[in-house]
Order: structure tokens, then C-alpha cells, then sequence
């Protein structure tokens, strides 16, 4: 259960990984697509404005109920040329479970740096003795995808995100209690919508220190932690950072939550 517990952790783009912003994963994720010189020069006029920067490093102590079963990561990793298009690519790193059961889990996201729009998401997951690679190449210009080698398109949304990069979206809403977002945005169309409730400011202590917060719920379609009766909330920083520090679920087998404990803030 735990195993389980673990990777329906990153049903929504929050992610189990690294021990600290210095040390790489144990299986590092490959670029798939190497970046070009020209998508290594800044257009930093050309981007939509943003929290984050690249570089930035949220490490995380993931427990179920007390128990530590894991540690988190989200990575701003670099930016990268995707079609043409300059994208930042995330890394959510997923490690943990127990001495019966292991996750070791990488989801990474392309996020196109004027649009904010994924072009492109892959995962590769280790969970128990069971391996599996899924690549998504996403065309938000004819509102299509391809998975893995399948030559079929099939039918996307306008502006798509996929499950890491809904997560840094969310980050640059205005995130006013009281206020009910409803987003036709996940790329596959029967996952929609997605719904995130803002209900409140919270000032919280987590080992990576104290901090002002504002606290979101988010809903989708699917299961795992972010399903309609996970009843999660996510605590986001109440400043520029925006970043997420705490997390809290509340599932008929238990909680599953999540604290930061180091942060590395990443050239904007």
C-alpha cells in the first residue's frame, strides 16, 4: 500500500525524490530532446512572467500518517528547445516505500516558456518489480497528442497541461481566498475539468522554516490523492516564490503529507 500511496503522489505533479538540492537522483532522467545553443539564450522579454526561474530546487519529507516513507523533489532543470519552441523543463523525482515495496519514479514536464503550455511530458516509473515508460508529445497548435510510438493523434485541448506542469501554472494564478477556478485544460479531455478552491491564508512551520501561505484544494478526475474525495490541500507561499510547502491528504486508509525541507531558488 505504501508503494501505491507513494506514486499517486505524482497524480497531480507533487513528486517523492532527492535528499537534497545537491545530490542527483539515482536513476538521473535523460533530456530527450538535448538543448540547442539558441534555446540556451535568455529571451527573457519573450516569456510569460513566472515565479519560478531555472535552477530552482524544492526538496521534500514525504510521511504516511507519522511515518517517513519517502522524500520529494521538484526541479526546475533548464531550458531546452522543443520544436522550435524555448520550454523550461521540470523534474519531479519519486523514491520511497518500504523494504517490500520501492517506488523510483521520474516525471518530467516541457513547459513553453511564453505560452506556459506542456509540449511534452514522460514518465518513467519503477514501482515493485514493475517498469513502464510513457513519452507524450503534445501539439497545442491542432489540439492533438501522440503517446509513445502510436502514429494515431488523438484528441487534446486548447492550451494543454499535463500533471507537472498544471502544477506550476497553478503557482502563477492570484490565488485569492474565496476565489473557484475551473480549468478545461489537462490534456486528455475526459480528465476535465479540473477545479482549484482557494479557502484560506495559514501561517505554518515546516523544517524548512516558517512561512506565510495560502491554501488551495485541488480536484481532478482521477485517482490517487487529488481525486474528489482525497480532500488534499496544498499550501503555497504567500510571496514571489510561490513555491509548495506543505501538502495534506486525508484518505479512508490514512494521511499522506508532505513538508519542505530545503529550498533552492533558481535566476529569473
Amino acid at each position: 500500500m505504501t508503494g501505491r500511496l507513494l506514486s499517486s503522489l505524482v497524480a497531480f505533479g507533487v513528486a517523492v525524490g532527492s535528499h537534497g538540492p545537491s545530490t542527483p537522483p539515482a536513476r538521473a532522467p535523460q533530456a530527450l530532446q538535448p538543448a540547442t545553443a539558441d534555446a540556451a539564450q535568455p529571451r527573457a522579454a519573450d516569456r510569460a512572467p513566472v515565479p519560478w526561474g531555472v535552477g530552482e530546487e524544492l526538496i521534500y519529507d514525504v510521511r504516511f500518517g507519522p511515518l517517513k516513507v519517502g522524500d520529494g523533489s521538484m526541479q526546475v532543470a533548464s531550458l531546452e528547445d522543443v520544436r522550435g519552441h524555448e520550454t523550461y523543463r521540470t523534474i519531479f523525482h519519486v523514491r520511497g516505500g518500504t523494504i517490500v515495496y520501492s517506488v523510483n519514479d521520474v516525471f518530467q514536464s516541457w513547459i513553453d516558456t511564453r505560452t506556459l503550455y506542456s509540449l511534452r511530458f514522460v514518465k518513467d516509473q519503477e514501482e515493485g518489480r514493475k517498469f513502464r515508460n510513457t513519452r507524450i508529445e503534445l501539439f497545442p497548435e491542432r489540439q492533438v497528442f501522440l503517446e509513445n510510438d502510436d502514429k494515431d493523434e488523438q484528441k487534446s485541448v486548447p492550451n494543454p497541461l499535463d500533471d507537472g506542469s498544471f502544477l506550476y501554472f497553478v503557482r502563477t494564478l492570484p490565488l485569492r481566498p474565496g476565489d473557484v477556478y475551473e480549468l478545461n485544460r489537462y490534456f486528455r479531455p475526459d480528465r476535465n475539468p479540473v477545479r482549484i478552491r482557494v479557502l484560506r491564508r495559514d501561517t505554518i512551520s515546516v523544517p524548512a522554516g516558517k512561512f506565510p501561505t495560502i491554501v488551495v484544494q485541488p480536484t481532478i478526475k482521477t485517482k490517487g490523492i487529488f481525486s474528489e474525495g482525497g480532500h488534499a490541500e496544498v499550501w503555497i507561499s504567500d510571496d514571489a516564490d510561490r513555491v509548495v510547502v506543505q501538502m495534506k491528504s486525508s484518505l479512508s486508509f490514512g494521511s499522506l503529507n508532505l513538508y519542505l525541507r530545503a529550498k533552492k531558488l533558481g535566476t529569473k
